[in-house]
C-alpha cells in the first residue's frame, strides 16, 4: 500500500518559494491502477518524484507498506527504490545500448550475474512483445516499441509499485491503446500497483480504477472513476470533465437558461432525450456540445444545453430528468455569475 501524508514541496526561484504541493494526502491499494491527473502546473509529476524521492518532501510522509521513506537510510533507500520503477513520456533508453542491455542494465547495477540478466531481459522483452528487437537500438525503433522496452526494464527489477509519469503523451491514439492494454495486462499477471500520472482524460477512463484531481498543488476530488467523471463535484473535476461546457461565454448563445446532462452509464434507446422532453413535457432544447459515447449498450458522457424559455424550463427540465436513472443535470452559469 502507498500512503501520502500531508505531503508538500516547496521549490526556491528567484522570485521567492513556489508552493508545488500542499497538504496532499492520498492511498492507493495494492494491485490497484490509481490515476492522478490535473491541469498544467498542478503539481502531478512533482508528486509522483516524491514518492520514490527522487523529489524531497517540505514536509509529510511517504510510506510505502507502512515504511516511511523519509527515514530509510542511504542503503535502505536504495533497496526500497527496487520496489519502485518508473517509466517516462521520453522513454529515456540509453541511445548507445542495445535494446537488450537497455533491459540488463538495472540487474547489472544491482549485481546479477550477466548470464541470468539477460535470459531475464529476454524474458521480459517477449512478455512486451518485442523478442526480435533485443539487438536492436532505440534509434531503431517506433515511439511504441520505445515504451515497451522501457517498461521491460523497469520490470527487470521485479518492483511491486509502476510509475507512469505522462508515458503515452509522446504517442499516436493507436498506439497510446496498446501501451495501456499492456499496462492492464501487467497489473493483472504480475499484480503490480501502478501509478498513471496523466493530463488526458480518455487514459485514465480507459485503465484506471480509481483518480485524483490535482489542482494547483492540492487534492480538489478522489473516488472511482465513473463516479468522479459521470458526477464531479469540485470546479478543478467539471472544467476537466466538462472542457466545453464548464462555464458559459458571451456568445455562447444561451443567456436564458442553460444545463448540463450527465449520462453515468444509461441504457441506451432510439428514444433521444431532447425529443422526449419535448415531446411529454412541450419543454423545448437545443444541443450547444456534447460528447457521449456507448459502451455495452450504456451511454456515458454529457451534454450542453440551451432552453430558450428561461428559467421556467430550466426548472421544468430539471424536474423532468431527475425522474429518470442513471442521468442527472444542473444549471450552468454564466461566467462571473458563481
Amino acid at each position: 500500500m502507498i500512503e501520502i501524508r500531508n505531503l508538500s514541496k516547496t521549490f526556491a526561484s528567484p522570485d521567492g518559494e513556489v508552493r508545488a504541493l500542499e497538504n496532499v494526502s492520498l492511498t492507493v491499494g495494492d494491485g490497484e491502477i490509481f490515476g492522478i491527473i490535473g491541469m498544467s502546473g498542478a503539481g502531478k509529476s512533482t508528486l509522483v518524484r516524491c514518492i520514490n524521492l527522487l523529489e524531497r518532501p517540505t514536509d509529510g510522509q511517504v510510506l510505502l507498506d507502512g515504511v516511511n521513506v523519509a527515514t530509510l537510510s542511504p542503503k535502505e533507500l536504495r533497496e526500497k527504490r527496487r520496489e519502485v520503477s518508473m517509466i517516462f513520456q521520453s522513454f529515456n533508453l540509453l541511445q548507445q545500448r542495445t535494446c537488450l542491455k537497455n533491459v540488463t542494465l538495472p540487474m547489472e547495477l544491482a549485481g546479477v550475474s550477466k548470464r541470468w540478466a539477460k535470459e531475464r531481459a529476454l524474458e521480459l522483452l517477449t512478455r512486451v512483445g518485442l523478442p526480435e528487437k533485443a539487438k536492436s537500438y532505440p534509434s531503431q525503433l517506433s515511439g511504441g516499441q520505445q515504451q515497451r522496452v522501457a517498461i521491460a526494464r523497469a520490470l527487470a527489477s521485479d518492483p511491486k509499485i509502476l510509475l507512469c509519469d505522462e508515458a503515452t503523451s509522446a504517442l499516436d491514439p493507436k498506439t497510446t491503446s496498446q501501451i495501456l492494454s499492456l499496462i492492464r495486462e501487467i497489473n493483472r499477471e504480475l499484480g503490480l500497483t501502478v501509478i498513471v500520472i496523466t493530463h488526458q482524460m480518455s487514459v485514465v477512463e480507459d485503465i484506471c480504477d480509481r483518480v485524483a484531481i490535482l489542482d494547483k498543488g492540492t487534492v480538489a476530488e478522489v473516488g472511482k472513476v465513473a463516479e468522479v467523471f459521470s458526477r464531479p463535484k469540485s470546479r478543478a473535476a467539471r472544467r476537466l470533465v466538462f472542457p466545453d461546457g464548464f462555464e458559459l461565454n458571451e456568445g455562447d448563445g444561451a443567456s436564458e437558461g442553460c444545463i448540463r446532462v450527465v449520462f453515468g452509464g444509461v441504457e441506451a434507446t432510439e428514444k433521444p432525450l431532447i425529443a422526449t422532453m419535448a415531446i411529454e413535457r412541450g419543454i423545448v432544447a437545443s444541443i450547444l456540445n456534447a460528447s457521449t459515447k456507448t459502451i455495452e449498450g450504456r451511454t456515458y458522457g454529457s451534454m450542453l444545453l440551451s432552453l430558450p424559455n428561461g428559467r421556467k424550463d430550466v426548472e421544468r427540465a430539471l424536474s423532468y430528468i431527475a425522474e429518470l436513472d442513471d442521468v442527472t443535470a444542473e444549471e450552468v452559469p454564466g461566467r462571473g455569475t458563481e
